[in-house]
């Protein structure tokens, strides 16, 4: 991930990245779809924010047609779409909400630095980087406030275990991110071993 926020990681890095991506949005946007009936919820998932068919655009592009044959998840990221499926099959909101947060407010902020890198790097145009085009949400600050204050208003109707069990759960969001990196890595070095 450095070399890619750095602007040193190959066009492969990238794809590699964006293939994990798929994986995780694949298990995130089904759990997100148990939301579309609960008010408290629905606000968190607008059609807007949907990145699957972004996501299939940019790994066409960055792979070619036959893309869905050349991608697997590396370990982390089959954890990590297992546990998601997981909180939703239990029913938990708030804990796919701590997956949804943690993804989605992250590729809204921080995701939108890797584009432009992606963009400069590479010559991409839209192609290759339209999971981090949010355009269709209109303003982004906006869009992260309205977020940021349905999310303190789920967080207001927990109990203080509750709380802490969702808290809990962003941590859980963050290791598999952190060793979704550390699995690319691997990968990466074996491949050029």
């Amino acid at each position: 991930m450095e070399d890619v926020m750095h602007g040193r990681g190959t066009r492969d890095d990238y794809a590699a990245m964006v293939a994990q991506h798929y994986f995780m949005y694949l298990a995130l946007e089904e759990a997100a779809a148990g939301f579309a009936e609960d008010p408290a919820y629905a606000v968190f998932h607008p059609a807007a924010l949907i990145r699957l068919p972004a996501l299939e655009a940019d790994l066409e592009h960055l792979m070619g047609a036959d893309w869905r044959e050349r991608i697997a998840p590396v370990p982390a990221v089959a954890a990590y779409a297992d546990r998601i499926r997981a909180v939703a099959a239990e029913g938990w909101k708030a804990g796919v909400l701590a997956h949804h947060y943690t993804r989605y407010l992250g590729d809204l902020s921080g995701g939108q630095m890797i584009a432009r890198v992606m963009v400069q790097q590479h010559e991409f145009d839209a192609a290759g980087v339209a999971f981090y085009d949010f355009t269709e949400l209109g303003d982004l600050r906006e869009f992260k406030e309205r977020y940021r204050d349905a999310l303190d208003a789920v967080g207001a109707g927990l109990d203080s275990a509750e709380r802490q069990r969702v808290v809990d759960e962003v941590r859980e969001a963050y290791r598999f991110n952190t060793e979704t990196f550390i699995d690319l890595d691997k990968a990466r070095a074996a491949a050029a071993a």
